[in-house]
């Protein structure tokens, strides 16, 4: 039996507050949750209607009512967590794609007061549009630009605009993007004052590890634990924490945040940013083409691994807390970090390290790269583990071949999508260049990095003799080497 509003009536049918562009899991495990909560106890008393940017096809939603069940699963405070939980904060799920009327129309609501976003860092980059077209914009900067022009021209005050991406000061990121949206498409004035000045653009910060659905057998022993099927099921760790960077004003219209002690609304939220950016993310992506091409599929498989826990944990507290921005108490920093890799064990999630590499380069970038930076400011001189990090990038990205615009890396016979935005040029670079070779071009690159990483003393030859060990002996066999340092 599948999840429905006949199986699972909801209990209420409160208006809809906010507007959502993204259906990912960390939206609908973090965000949708802790509303759901809220909603559950009376607090906030507001729905979501959701926005998918991509496809038209919002069944596996409609056919149950917009409910899913969040199992959480994981160790807090010394305690085991093992809770099923129906979320049904969602409203309705609406496409850009052949609902984009209906979705500007949604601004014309005087009780819609969020807007929440996550679209990946690709997502907030600048997009030229189309101002006279009747479809939707391409980006979501261009969307958010047109739906707070219906807003505004309906008469209604400004709301409170929450980006999720994770991209440092991702509010005032969007805020700009559109501001220049309305720059560029000639909008008039005093839209682009009623934006500046009636609208809070939050920074954010969202720390919840939620890998998704999980499949086979896991996934059969869960539909007889809950007593029904559930296309949308998710699971997620115990662990949670949203960070809103917000005054007074902002804290009197998110009363959702009373609800969870995980919603924290601050006037600075660098402290949380940083912990997580560079603490959670950045470990995350710079493990995951290493573990996964040394043959671990699960992040917990890799901390089992006594070889790769200890690889991780000096990786972690050696290298990248030691580059964590002065600001922050190293105290702090080493905490966190130990309590991150009691969550990357977590052994109730399944996280694919395949799905980490998602968009890798962007994440690189954005991730990590600023602590390689820091870490040369302080030391002046190779983070071994680090390069041994980004060589296993460069093998990943090594595509062996192209069908139908997408690009396959292959390992132990075995092909392997790679979904990120600069596959094509690694593809074509890997046909002719050998370790040496591609690592200079990729190093070298501005465009991935804003900065020439072959300027730093010995990363690239660090990076290439690890890459070239890694393509000649394995993976893994590099990574054992723990006291060699090239």
């Amino acid at each position: 039996m599948l999840i429905s509003a006949e199986s699972h009536p909801k209990d209420h049918n409160f208006k809809e507050k906010v507007i959502q562009f993204g259906t990912g899991v960390l939206l609908r495990g973090l965000c949708d949750y802790l509303i759901d909560k809220a909603n559950k106890k009376g607090m906030f008393r507001g729905s979501i209607v959701v926005v998918k940017s991509m496809g038209s096809n919002v069944s596996d939603f409609s056919d149950q009512d917009n409910q899913y069940t969040c199992c959480v699963r994981g160790i807090l405070n010394g305690d085991t967590v093992n809770d099923n939980t129906i979320v049904s904060s969602i409203s309705r799920v609406l496409t850009a794609q052949n609902d984009w009327e209906a979705i500007l129309e949604t601004a014309k609501s005087p009780e819609m007061q969020v807007v929440i976003s996550n679209t990946t860092e690709v997502g907030l980059q600048y997009h030229a549009e189309d101002p006279n077209s009747t479809a939707a914009p391409e980006s979501y900067p261009g969307k958010l630009t047109a739906w707070l022009k219906a807003r505004y021209e309906a008469g209604l005050g400004g709301v409170v605009i929450i980006p999720t991406e994770l991209i440092v000061d991702n509010g005032r990121v969007l805020k700009d993007l559109v501001m220049r949206q309305i720059q560029e498409q000639k909008l008039d004035q005093s839209f682009a004052n009623w934006v500046e000045n009636e609208n809070e653009f939050c920074s954010s910060l969202v720390d919840r590890i939620v890998p998704g659905k999980p499949d086979g057998e896991e996934l059969e022993q869960l539909y007889k634990e809950i007593g029904y099927e559930d296309n949308l099921l998710i699971k997620a760790e115990a662990y949670k924490l949203w960070a809103i960077e917000g005054g007074e004003k902002v804290r009197d219209i998110l009363t959702f945040a009373d609800a969870d002690k995980g919603v924290v609304i601050d006037k600075n939220i660098t402290q949380y940013r940083e912990l997580k950016l560079r603490m959670l993310n950045a470990p995350h992506t710079l493990m995951c083409a290493l573990c996964y091409l040394a043959g671990f599929e699960t992040v917990k498989e890799a901390l089992n691994d006594e070889l790769m826990e200890k690889f991780i944990t000096i990786l972690m507290l050696t290298e990248l807390a030691p580059a964590m921005p002065g600001e922050i108490d190293q105290k702090v920093v080493q905490r966190y970090g130990r309590d991150i890799i009691d969550r990357f064990r977590n052994p109730y999630l399944d996280h694919q390290w395949h799905s980490i590499t998602f968009q890798y380069t962007m994440k690189l970038k954005m991730r990590a790269v600023p602590l390689l930076m820091n870490y040369y400011d302080v030391f002046g001189t190779v983070p071994h583990y680090f390069s041994r990090g980004f060589a296993a990038y460069l093998l990943f990205m090594k595509a062996v071949k192209e069908k139908d615009g997408k690009y396959y890396g292959e390992l132990n016979g075995n092909e392997y999508v790679i979904n990120d935005d600069q596959a094509a040029w690694y593809f074509e670079k890997w046909q002719s260049s050998d370790a040496k070779t591609l690592t200079h071009e990729a190093l070298s690159n501005e465009d991935f990095w804003e900065i020439d990483l072959t300027h730093l003393e010995g990363f690239e030859d660090s990076v290439a003799t690890h890459l070239s060990n890694m393509m000649s002996i394995g993976v893994k066999a590099v990574a054992s080497a723990l006291n060699v340092f090239a």
